[in-house]
C-alpha cells in the first residue's frame, strides 16, 4: 500500500468540502490519499455558475434534489 498523505495529524471529525484520507485502488495497488468530498449541486442551484460549490446539507430529505 502506498501512503500519499504525508505526516497525517489525527482528525477528530471529517466534514464536507474538507480534505480527508481515502483508500483507493491505484495503478500499483491500494493507496491512501487525501481527497475533498461532498455532494454535487442540483442543476437549478448552479444558476450559470462555472464552479460547483456543492451541497453540504444532505440531510434535507424534503429538498427537490432527492426527487427523480
Amino acid at each position: 500500500m502506498t501512503d500519499n498523505t504525508g505526516n497525517l495529524a489525527p482528525l477528530p471529525a471529517i466534514f464536507p468540502d474538507q480534505p480527508a484520507p481515502v483508500v483507493r485502488q491505484g495503478a500499483d495497488g491500494r493507496e491512501l490519499a487525501m481527497m475533498r468530498w461532498g455532494m454535487p449541486s442540483p442543476q437549478f442551484a448552479l444558476k450559470n455558475r462555472k464552479t460547483d460549490p456543492g451541497v453540504t446539507n444532505v440531510r434535507n430529505l424534503g429538498s427537490s434534489h432527492w426527487r427523480r
